[in-house]
């Protein structure tokens, strides 16, 4: 489980092509490493990873076929910057919403508009995931968690709002038009509306 508030940016130092579909990664990092252990969960740009070797200076991940083709991590390159997050503790401070890890698909950015000292994110979603888009909701892009302050049904978008310290300090404040970015749902949303629709049959 995690809050959807990145640690920091961690970048891809080598990237092993398993087979077709499956790949391991090697990504560099600081504050990840200072408790790390083999078998921790790490989200790496939104998706739930485990740790499965590190140094002084990076972890190791594998990347199965069905997060390779479910999520953007497959179009990463040597050198990409990702954003990275440790699983949430009991102790913790709860300062985003519940995030699973579990991407639930890709959107498109399909416009940017700087508006006086925040910058516009317009995002273009599948039909299923725009299902579960809610006016002031939340969504994880990318890991990380924010507040959907507009959803267009015509055009399939919704709008997020970015401060100034998560455009520094998360990839997103990196991405323009026509960048690929990790979709998670609101957990809950998923929820009721499988409860509603398979459970609670008359």
């Amino acid at each position: 489980m995690f809050t959807g508030i990145v640690e920091e940016m961690g970048e891809i130092k080598e990237i092993k092509q398993v087979s077709e579909k499956a790949i391991q990664m090697k990504i560099q990092a600081d504050i990840i490493l200072e408790d790390v252990k083999v078998g921790d969960s790490i989200a790496v740009n939104g998706v739930c990873l485990t740790v499965t070797a590190y140094d002084d200076h990076a972890f190791y991940v594998d990347i199965m076929p069905e997060s390779y083709q479910a999520t953007s991590l497959a179009s990463l390159q040597q050198e990409s910057k990702v954003n990275v997050e440790r699983s949430l503790r009991a102790s913790d401070r709860f300062g985003g919403h519940f995030v699973t890890g579990h991407v639930d698909g890709t959107g498109v950015i399909v416009g940017v508009e700087p508006k006086e000292n925040a910058v516009y994110y317009e995002i273009s979603l599948s039909e299923e995931l725009l299902y579960f888009m809610i006016q002031k909701g939340s969504v994880a892009i990318d890991g990380i968690s924010l507040t959907i302050f507009g959803v267009n049904q015509k055009e399939q978008t919704i709008t997020l709002s970015l401060i100034p310290h998560t455009m520094e300090v998360t990839v997103l404040g990196k991405k323009t038009i026509q960048d690929i970015v990790n979709i998670e749902c609101d957990m809950f949303a998923k929820q009721v509306d499988h409860f509603v629709r398979h459970v609670h049959q008359p």
